[in-house]
């Protein structure tokens, strides 16, 4: 598998790694500049070049995969034999610099009802390093044509046309995806906070919409839906940064898309 290949592989599954690379080399080594290797948790793809050179990179590579917030760093090897590494001695004459990046998992968000607000939130978000997915049962808004716009996206698009029930979309999202409700139908909108509040392992859940609105759902969700005042209390509505009052959609995109970037932040620390 190239390493390419492997990245692509962790960021499907979700998990983390670390990419390494041969950055410059000096004298004899076993691998040119620009060996890489993929490091997870439990499995590596490629070789700079074995030896200890190699089980150190894994080794460090593990300990930054299990840390809060890594960075980039580059590591320096002299193979000769007076120096003795944690896994032996290499001795080919030379130095090698290696650099470790790191590979997180990035954030995942779902946004139900790709409308006016939908869309522009969609292209905000689309710019950044994340996964998306966007869901609607109405065929003519996840159009090909409509999402044209985010064909250049930084951010991984995953497309939900579900014509019916748009809240099993819920049962397939990673752990942790942080949920937004915005469909053109209030009663699809409720349903989605009754499934949402049902599903485990979700991130944070998002609703937008009136005061007046919320309190129906509330209401709803005590009384039919059966749930604790404190589970209700997980879904956030209004949706936004406090202060932003326009109703434009681009301004109440603008607001959520702030409002999230700050709970990735949290997330991450």
């Amino acid at each position: 598998m190239t390493w390419v290949a492997a990245v692509a592989r962790l960021r499907a599954r979700r998990e983390p790694g670390a990419l390494v690379t041969v950055a410059a080399v000096r004298g004899h080594a076993p691998r040119k500049a620009g060996a890489k290797l993929v490091v997870g948790r439990t499995a590596t793809w490629g070789s700079i070049g074995g030896g200890n050179i190699e089980a150190v990179a894994i080794d460090r590579a593990r300990e930054v995969i299990g840390a809060p917030d890594p960075e980039p760093e580059l590591m320096d090897f002299a193979l000769n034999d007076k120096v003795t590494g944690p896994h032996g001695v290499q001795c080919c004459g030379g130095a090698v610099s290696v650099l470790l990046e790191p590979l997180p998992v990035v954030p995942a968000v779902a946004v139900f009802g790709v409308g006016h607000v939908g869309m522009e939130l969609a292209r905000i978000l689309a710019r950044h390093d994340l996964d998306l997915h966007l869901i609607d049962t109405r065929p003519d808004q996840l159009a090909d044509e409509r999402l044209s716009v985010l064909a250049d996206a930084v951010a991984q698009v995953h497309v939900h046309h579900v014509p019916l029930l748009p809240e099993e979309v819920l049962g397939e999202l990673a752990p942790g995806t942080h949920v937004l409700i915005m469909t053109h139908d209030h009663a699809e909108d409720a349903a989605l906070c009754d499934a949402a509040l049902r599903t485990p392992g979700l991130g944070s859940i998002g609703l937008i919409g009136s005061a007046a609105k919320w309190a129906r759902f509330r209401s709803r969700l005590e009384t039919e839906g059966g749930h604790e005042a404190a589970a209700i209390d997980r879904i956030k509505t209004p949706i936004g940064m406090t202060g932003i009052t326009g109703k434009e959609p681009a301004v109440i995109a603008v607001g959520v898309a702030a409002d999230l970037l700050r709970t990735f932040e949290g997330d991450a620390g």
